[in-house]
Parts: C-alpha cells; sequence; structure tokens
C-alpha cells in the first residue's frame, strides 16, 4: 500500500474538459474500509444517492465484467436507475465502471473512474472521475448528486468506524 503525504485539500470539484467531470474528497477513514463501503451492497443500501434520496435497490456482480444496476427514489417518491459493467477493479485501489441512466436522462453513457488513495493520517482520497459528457449541460447536471452522495458517504463513514 502506498502512502499519499500531502497537505489536506478541501473537497474539489473540477472540469478537466468540457467532457469531464472530476471530484476529489478526503475522508477520515482507511483506504480498506472506503472501497469496502463503495463495493458492499450491504453498506451501498445505507448511503447510496444524493441527499434527498433513498436507495431502492442494488443490483450488483462485482467483478470484472460483471453487471450493476443502482436504484434510488427521490423524495416524491420516483425511481432513477442506472447501471453499466466493471471494466477494471484493482481491491482496494480503483474501479472502473461504465454508466448510464436507465432512461437515457442526459443522454449519458460513459466512464467513471474511482481511484481511492490512502493518506499518511489513515485518511482516504477518493477521486472520483466521469467522462465522457456529450454536453456541458449533462456533465454540470451530475455535480451536484455526485457533490451530495459523497456527503452521505462521509456520514455513513463515521457510522461505521
Amino acid at each position: 500500500m502506498t502512502d499519499v503525504a500531502s497537505p489536506t485539500p478541501s473537497p474539489t470539484t473540477s472540469v478537466v474538459q468540457d467532457d469531464e467531470l472530476l471530484i476529489e474528497r478526503i475522508f477520515d477513514a482507511p483506504r480498506d474500509l472506503v472501497f469496502s463501503v463503495w463495493t458492499q451492497p450491504e453498506h451501498l443500501m445505507h448511503w447510496w444517492g444524493p441527499k434527498t434520496f433513498k436507495p431502492l435497490a442494488i443490483e450488483q456482480d462485482f467483478r470484472v465484467g460483471g453487471a450493476y444496476r443502482f436504484g434510488m427514489i427521490d423524495e416524491d417518491g420516483k425511481a432513477f436507475w442506472k447501471s453499466g459493467v466493471y471494466r477494471e477493479i484493482v481491491p482496494g485501489e480503483r474501479i472502473v465502471m461504465t454508466f448510464k441512466w436507465d432512461d437515457g436522462a442526459w443522454d449519458v453513457d460513459n466512464l467513471v473512474t474511482v481511484t481511492f488513495l490512502a493518506l499518511a493520517s489513515g485518511r482516504t482520497l477518493l477521486r472520483f472521475h466521469q467522462a465522457a459528457f456529450k454536453t456541458v449541460t449533462a456533465r454540470d447536471s451530475h455535480i451536484g448528486g455526485w457533490s451530495s452522495l459523497f456527503d452521505k458517504l462521509n456520514t455513513y463513514l463515521e457510522t461505521v468506524q
């Protein structure tokens, strides 16, 4: 395991290109725990989705080539489903997966890379990259959702340590 020694950056959202989204967030939890909570349905059911959404169901074949389908429900009772295929899994370090909304929303069909970096302090830097978006509007529509999902993940991690 490689530790990354660096000053504590604040949560950041960056636009790398018009068709890319990069979000970085530090969690006060060890990398293996953050990876487990990100990959195991029994954990995902506690935090997956933006703040006003609740997880509905998680179907997951967590292996390279395996498919996933995550459902969540908003405060008005409307269900939203996203699905994809795992392209790369490096336990404790990285997940690469395709991503699309099952209803075709935002015409998004792209690649998500989630990297988990161990910090010397026992914390984890999560680097989330999503690309390629077909429009800037589609990209920007995902910033708030992912950011609030990471807020929920942070709160959940505080309860499982």
